[in-house]
């Protein structure tokens, strides 16, 4: 998720898209905390590991 919301950043910088920055914003957060999550040993959604 992180990678896939690095990627939305830059296509809609390079493209000036902002629904697409707005969504790479959004999704390298999600991906963010759930990296975190899954680091710490906490189990979201039943898993222990995002990746």
């Amino acid at each position: 998720m992180i990678i896939l919301g690095i990627i939305l950043l830059v296509l809609g910088f390079i493209f000036s898209i902002p629904i697409l920055w707005t969504l790479g914003i959004i999704v390298l957060v999600i991906g963010v905390i759930l990296a975190i999550l899954g680091a710490t040993g906490r189990a979201v959604g039943g898993r222990r590991h995002f990746y």
